[in-house]
């Protein structure tokens, strides 16, 4: 089965576009995936969704579509991708997508990111800051300017601080999936697509 993921995020130079296929491709290889997915960058969301939409149209045996974006808000106890989707970006699911084909880095990819605090004090250096971290009970739970408000101040008096781009993607490529995967629902429920044959 080849699975190709649609990614919200990263359309500028070429380099850019290389530290986002390398950090998804790491990430992935590290979660220990027998076949990780084909991941295409996408810039915005709303290309994102185009591009997804007309990947599934073409799908056909040995072949899957699948689409990540942030969720930029809290998904509803119980309510589905698409619903939120829906509620949120007026988007239907395009007909040949199933329900398991679109998944959510809720709130948004720094989220995953605050699920491995250690690998980030050892990418930030001694000057990293973990207390600008609250102890929050459910991540996925907290606001998008929260997170990007607690990485700033964490990381304001680090030489490199951190900044959404090249730094997220070096972040990504080295965080731990397994953490990640246990501090949010979201994320299990794209490994257990992505395991499932």
């Amino acid at each position: 089965m080849k699975v190709t993921l649609f990614v919200e995020g990263s359309r500028g130079s070429e380099t850019l576009v290389r530290r986002f296929r390398e950090g998804w491709s790491r990430f992935f290889r590290a979660a220990g995936l027998r076949r990780p997915p084909r991941v295409v960058p996408c810039g915005d969301r709303a290309r994102a969704y185009r591009r997804f939409a007309l990947a599934v149209e073409k799908d056909g045996p040995g072949r899957v579509s699948l689409m990540l974006m942030d969720s930029e808000g809290p998904v509803a106890a119980g309510q589905s991708v698409w619903r939120h989707l829906r509620d949120k970006d007026g988007w239907s699911r395009p007909q040949g997508a199933g329900d398991s084909s679109a998944f959510m880095m809720t709130q948004l990819m720094e989220t995953w990111l605050l699920a491995d605090v250690p690998v980030m004090r050892r990418f930030f250096g001694n000057e990293f800051d973990a207390g600008a971290f609250a102890r929050w009970p459910s991540l996925e739970d907290v606001p998008k300017t929260t997170v990007l408000d607690a990485l700033g101040r964490a990381t304001a008096k680090c030489g490199q601080p951190y900044a959404k781009g090249e730094v997220s993607f070096l972040l990504l490529s080295v965080i731990d999936p397994a953490a990640v995967e246990a501090a949010c629902p979201h994320a299990r429920k794209l490994f257990d697509r992505l395991r499932t044959p």
